[in-house]
């Protein structure tokens, strides 16, 4: 009997639009879901809580930022709070994982940074870090 997959989504977080991805442990790849672009933390979360409804997930993943000597800045703290938010809403397991090569990864032009995309690499990062642990 096989066990069915793990659906995990993540999330790159933003002031201005939070980037979504989906995968699953059995496949360990992901891919970019949407786009949230909502500012207010009511209308964020309601989009957040129907994605979670439609997709089960057993996780979230929540890229973190940081100084590229892996130091905090605002944002940082504001992912971490995020991903807490997450946690306390949903009572999902969140985890968080360092995003500070994600955007030279993808070539980003500063301004038109596809978030989903960017959720997505995160995701795959996080898929890679435990294929190796």
């Amino acid at each position: 009997m096989n066990a069915s997959p793990t659906v995990i989504l993540a999330f790159d977080f933003g002031l201005k639009r939070i980037g979504c991805a989906i995968g699953n442990d059995l496949s360990k790849s992901a891919r970019p879901l949407k786009i949230i672009r909502a500012e207010a933390n009511d209308k964020r979360f309601a989009e957040i809580g129907e994605l979670i409804v439609e997709w089960q997930p057993a996780k979230l993943v929540v890229g973190l930022p940081s100084h590229p000597d892996g130091t905090e800045h605002d944002m940082t703290r504001r992912c971490r709070r995020f991903a807490n938010q997450l946690h306390g809403r949903f009572a999902l397991d969140t985890i968080l994982v360092d995003e500070r090569y994600t955007s030279s990864v993808l070539n980003f032009k500063p301004g038109q940074a596809d978030d989903a995309h960017a959720a997505a690499l995160i995701l795959q990062q996080y898929f890679d870090e435990t294929l190796h642990n």
